[in-house]
């Protein structure tokens, strides 16, 4: 008996197998590939339209329903938590179903949740349908980065990943601004209703130009026998499972420090209006919806940088390492954002914001904000990749147990800036976000440094160079 055949295959096989795992990511056109990438950028996109317009609205929603900004503010936290619990359905589903049927049952809620928030007239009213709204909304980031997992190789993840966060982060550059100029010049509840009408649109882009890109043969309705399969309602799965993938140190420590970098946006860009926009004279929605414009600009310029830094740096460590594939490398791309932009940026806000008035005040609070964009991204684009290279297989359902377990911590801190700001100061506040931010620094050069030995600790399936 030959060496090869103690383990039961022939020399030939490993070669075979690799052929055919490479023939997967063959199955569509590059030109196909960038049609498929458009249309799941719309739906990304679509869903931070749905948070990202509302922001510059709050005062007058807090005027027009009788309440005040913070309770108001409440309509933000409640519209996370809802995304956080939809991303998980959704993704929990497409492992079953595919992609394809999520979006076409989650935009029909979003369109529903859209009528009913331009048509609320109390403050519950708006908190349960933005609620529906942004549970519609929500399969967007999850399910379309697995969506590019499906499509692309490992090679080509992280500009293809960095591409699809291009584009989906245009939402913070153009949806405050959107929003704002809509709420001054027309209605906040018009915005939410033109919502719903893109939704229409989206959800029959769906309908007749996007293929299922679920690998053949690998979603979980074809290895069951069709006719266990209920006839009337869907399968029952647990949406919270994926969730325990998060019992593995390396995706928690990535999903909190996603949390502590996307904190330090939130804390600049919530309270715009009460911050920057009191400090230095601006009360004109559209004007202070421009102001979010410089971290969007940043997020478009950041997204792609990142995610190409990232594929090289993949490519080079394992040129280094001799074709070995260590995963944690890619993260090594985060550093300048995690260490240096992210942190640096909050800190430098409040400080100026405290200190420096008039127009060069302004102006340094808007290059904050551009720069903060930046390293956002030099965060999370490299995690998201890391993410589903590690859970290949179960791209979708690891990147909604990432998002959702973040956008669950989100959803309460998010409930306390507002007062933490009114209470302590915008210094205060902004200092003590930037020290938990250089934490996340930590979690990140923790895994990187210990990758190996910490996914020893609990294996909860992870991807290998074979079949990644």
């Amino acid at each position: 008996m030959t060496a090869s055949g103690l383990d039961g295959h022939s020399e030939e096989t490993p070669l075979l197998t690799a052929k055919q795992h490479e023939e997967i990511y063959l199955r569509f056109k590059p030109t196909k590939k960038r049609g498929i990438v458009a249309i799941v950028s719309a739906t990304g996109l679509l869903a931070l339209f749905v948070s990202g317009t509302f922001v510059p609205s709050i005062p007058q929603v807090a005027k027009d329903l009788d309440s005040t900004p913070a309770i108001v503010g409440l309509a933000v936290s409640f519209s996370i938590l809802a995304a956080s619990l939809g991303s998980l359905i959704g993704a929990t589903y497409s492992g079953f179903y595919g992609r394809k049927p999520i979006f076409l049952v989650g935009t029909p809620l979003l369109i529903i949740g859209s009528i009913g928030t331009a048509a609320a007239h109390s403050i519950y009213e708006l908190i349960f349908w933005r609620f529906i709204q942004a549970l519609g909304a929500s399969p967007g980031l999850a399910v379309g980065s697995g969506v590019i997992g499906d499509i692309y190789k490992l090679e080509e993840r992280g500009r293809a990943l960095g591409v699809f966060f291009a584009a989906v982060l245009a939402g913070p550059a153009l949806a405050p601004l959107v929003g704002g100029f809509a709420t001054r010049y027309f209605s906040w509840r018009l915005l939410q209703l033109g919502l719903g009408i893109t939704g229409v649109i989206v959800f029959f882009v769906v309908v007749f130009f996007f293929p299922e890109t679920y690998h053949i043969g690998q979603r979980g309705a074809d290895k069951v026998d069709p006719e266990s399969l209920p006839k009337w309602r869907p399968v029952i799965l647990n949406p919270l499972k994926p969730l325990w993938m998060l019992r593995s140190p390396n995706l928690l420590a990535v999903s909190l420090a996603g949390f502590t970098t996307l904190l330090t946006d939130y804390v600049l860009l919530i309270p715009l209006a009460y911050t920057i926009g009191a400090k230095y004279g601006i009360s004109n929605e559209a004007m202070i919806g421009a102001c979010f414009l410089p971290a969007g600009v940043g997020n478009m310029i950041g997204a792609p940088l990142a995610g190409y830094i990232a594929d090289q740096t993949v490519i080079r460590c394992r040129r280094q390492r001799g074709g070995e594939w260590y995963p944690e490398d890619r993260l090594r791309a985060t550093y300048l954002g995690a260490l240096f932009l992210v942190p640096m940026t909050i800190l430098g806000s409040g400080i100026i914001t405290h200190y420096v008035d008039g127009k060069i005040g302004l102006i340094l609070n808007l290059i904050c904000i551009f720069l903060n964009g930046i390293g956002v991204d030099f965060v999370l684009s490299p995690s998201a990749a890391y993410v589903v290279d590690l859970m290949h297989g179960r791209s979708a359902e690891a990147m909604a147990a990432n998002n959702g377990f973040r956008s669950l911590i989100m959803s309460l801190a998010i409930a306390g800036i507002l007062p933490s700001i009114e209470q302590y100061g915008v210094l205060a506040t902004n200092t003590v976000t930037a020290i938990v931010a250089w934490l996340g620094f930590i979690l990140i050069a923790g895994t990187i440094r210990y990758g190996e030995r910490l996914r020893a600790v609990v294996d909860v399936g992870f991807s290998t160079a074979d079949n990644n």
